[in-house]
């Protein structure tokens, strides 16, 4: 499939609280680097650079990022502003706390409640802005998220945020979220062969109750954080063989097809890759090829 003339509003639209976006977006993380939770070997700037600028060229208005996305002399939010400044009326910008690295990379302990207020702050000032769109509070695993949600409501009623989701959850953890303030978003690891019984059941209740369901690492595979699988079974081999597409864009060909409320933040620093992964918002299954990839999906349980 012809990748350069595709749009990211090909697979159409979803709103966050009452900011609409493409349901393919763009995630911000290998922007610092092969390496972008370690201090490794930089990304080239000028390339993440053009990468954003051409992905705003090619519609995407929803970009994710963290202020913990950074490698040796790289920082996604700094380099999102410094492409996108001063950002469009229709850019939504997503950012997430939770998770907490100090200057020499390090990760530390997962923020405390009373850390969370300069976690927002240093967001807004790295992305040079005076309140974020949405923020993601991503659970380190506590048994409970009230405390840490109550600050980022609190910093919602100051009008710091616009929005709130949460990342990494369960169920439970989203009634719990829900009972303080209003939940846009949620963002779970979800993929084509990535089965987790409590991340079906969230992607089922977003459906119903009209919440975004955001899943990271969709086309990474086992790669996760470290880049994008490079094994794919027969069956997905033989659906891009059908479409001449590649097996990166019938992953999220398949996610984005779980429901309307599905958005994708397939991430790169390469400007082709980019593209690609934007027209997979083009690509549609059959219903036979739907049934394929759902039965492999079902036998990674």
């Amino acid at each position: 499939m012809t990748s350069e003339t595709i749009t990211a509003d090909a697979a159409g639209t979803w709103t966050l609280g009452d900011l609409t976006v493409n349901r393919v977006g763009f995630g911000a993380m290998r922007l610092t680097g092969s390496a972008a939770f370690h201090l490794g070997t930089p990304s080239d700037r000028q390339r993440s650079l053009a990468v954003l600028r051409r992905a705003r060229e090619l519609g995407v208005n929803h970009i994710d990022t963290a202020a913990f996305y950074f490698s040796s002399l790289r920082s996604a939010n700094e380099l999102i502003n410094s492409a996108l400044s001063p950002y469009p009326d229709d850019l939504v910008i997503v950012t997430k706390v939770g998770p907490f690295r100090n200057y020499a990379g390090e990760w530390a302990t997962s923020a405390r409640p009373e850390d969370l207020r300069g976690h927002v702050e240093e967001n807004l000032r790295q992305l040079g802005r005076d309140h974020l769109d949405v923020v993601n509070l991503r659970r380190m695993r506590q048994d409970s998220i009230a405390e840490h949600f109550g600050v980022l409501a609190d910093l919602r009623e100051k009008g710091l945020i616009r929005h709130l989701g949460v990342s990494d959850v369960e169920p439970r953890h989203l009634a719990e979220a829900q009972a303080i303030a209003p939940v846009v978003c949620v963002q779970n690891r979800f993929g084509l062969g990535s089965r987790d019984p409590g991340t079906e059941e969230i992607l089922r209740i977003c459906g119903e109750q009209g919440i975004a369901f955001v899943p990271f690492f969709a086309i990474a595979g086992e790669g996760g954080s470290h880049g994008a699988t490079a094994g794919h079974d027969e069956e997905v081999l033989a659906v891009a063989g059908a479409h001449g597409a590649t097996p990166a864009q019938v992953r999220l060909a398949w996610t984005l097809a779980q429901g309307a409320h599905v958005l994708a933040i397939p991430g790169t620093s390469n400007p082709d890759h980019l593209a690609e992964n934007i027209a997979a918002g083009a690509l549609r299954l059959t219903d036979e090829e739907r049934d394929t990839l759902d039965s492999l999906h079902q036998k990674a349980g």
